[in-house]
């Protein structure tokens, strides 16, 4: 088939690499002309590992194209799909202006019927919406359908979630765009889920939500485990091996971030407000998370006592590892928290550079962590379980690690002659 994808970031970028690998001819369009330069010459503009490579093996191939110009892809191609950004609007709903915008230029465009795929995550009743938004701009009454097909990709992993889906989730009401659709996902052997575009649309906001509540669940769990001298990885190891519960998503540290659950969240809680129904439960999640990073600090200032004049070290600062997402990361509030209460603070990524007023930020891991009084793990980077923590020792003024994400193990420095707090651990 012949797939125009709309918008080349994240989403957007790894659907149409998925479906080149797939052997479709797939075109990507986006409006920012240095985002598609870099696209033509083999370069992602974000970090997301082993997707550079397969760029650049159906760019090779000609599999994939990518343009500025509407007018020619959306007229040469027959399914489109929309994997353009919804941003969070200050009462917590998702902003659709991105979405609009590229529904009304398909109107205006389209030459012959279309199948318009929201993959963007949108709110419930958005399908509806798309529709009417190319209807108002179409020049003659041209037949298409509207589709949504959420994404369910992991930052980090996101090659090998679209490449090998757990799900694929069809809302769809006429049966010629279900059947396209199911075309175009035929050579996939996971379930397809045959629903309503609203059913679709909630299916995504419910999946992040439910992991959300997992994650805030364990952290609050981690808290009791702390004052009852208990080791938080043990009941998550014994529950998780419920099949009713499962393993992922049961790792206590210091919140989520990103961009996906903390604007999917709020986006379900407007949803529920603006229907006179109050989501509890996911409130609760909501409220435990904002504190983890707080719960961390006093944890801190247990240890430290008064943290101005110290010399902090803070390992990771993206949201999670093996991505260079920024957004939501509870690194970011754990360094305002520490500048507020006067400490000096040194950091280091792997990947990111960040440019704080009086944050230090090294390449140099040990570097980072010399004569710190501290060091906290904000991202479990895999580098940092492989650190030579013998050397860290000497480095260090005074040996202290706060593990934000319980992923050192703990006999293993308390040897070397580290003092080891973890999150319930």
């Amino acid at each position: 088939m012949n797939i125009l994808v709309i918008g080349t970031g994240y989403v957007g970028a790894t659907t149409g690499l998925v479906f080149s690998e797939m052997g479709h001819k797939v075109t990507g369009l986006d409006l920012d002309k240095n985002k598609i330069n870099k696209l033509e010459k083999g370069e992602l503009h974000f970090f997301e590992p082993g997707l550079e490579e397969i760029l650049k093996k159906h760019i090779d191939g000609e599999n994939i194209t990518f343009t500025t110009d509407p007018i020619t892809a959306i007229k040469e191609n027959e399914i489109i799909f929309i994997c353009v950004g919804t941003p969070q609007d200050g009462d917590g709903s998702a902003n659709l202006r991105y979405v609009k915008n590229v529904a009304e230029t398909i109107g205006k465009y389209m030459n012959t019927y279309k199948v318009i795929v929201d993959k963007s995550t949108v709110p419930v009743g958005t399908a509806a919406l798309v529709e009417n938004w190319v209807k108002e701009n179409q020049k003659n009454d041209i037949p298409f359908d509207v589709v949504s097909n959420p994404e369910f990709l992991k930052e980090g992993s996101a090659l090998q979630d679209a490449l090998n889906p757990d799900r694929i989730v069809i809302g769809s009401l006429n049966e010629k765009a279900t059947n396209m659709m199911k075309s175009l996902y035929k050579d996939f052997t996971c379930p397809i889920i045959i629903t309503s575009p609203k059913a679709a649309e909630l299916i995504k906001y419910a999946a992040n939500s439910f992991l959300a509540l997992k994650i805030s669940y364990m952290n609050e769990l981690a808290r009791l485990c702390d004052v009852l001298d208990i080791n938080i990885n043990d009941i998550a190891k014994g529950i998780g091996l419920d099949r009713r519960i499962g393993k992922y998503f049961l790792q206590a540290g210091i919140g989520y971030g990103g961009s996906c659950f903390p604007k999917d969240v709020n986006a379900l809680l407007k949803t529920a407000k603006d229907s006179q129904v109050e989501l509890t439960i996911l409130n609760a999640a909501v409220n435990t998370n904002k504190t983890q990073v707080n719960y961390l600090l006093k944890k801190i200032k247990k240890v430290l006592g008064k943290l101005k004049g110290k010399t902090i070290g803070i390992l990771g600062l993206t949201f999670k590892p093996n991505t260079d997402d920024m957004r939501e990361a509870p690194a970011l509030k754990v360094i305002s928290l520490l500048l507020d209460a006067g400490a000096k603070v040194k950091v280091h990524d792997p990947v990111v550079k960040i440019g704080i007023k009086n944050v230090i930020q090294s390449d140099d891991v040990y570097q980072t962590l010399k004569d710190t009084d501290a060091v906290i793990l904000c991202t479990e980077w895999e580098m940092y379980k492989n650190l030579d923590w013998l050397k860290m020792k000497s480095l260090v003024d005074s040996p202290i690690i706060f593990d934000g994400r319980n992923m050192l193990n703990k006999e293993t420095v308390e040897k070397i002659g580290f003092d080891y707090y973890g999150i319930g651990n």
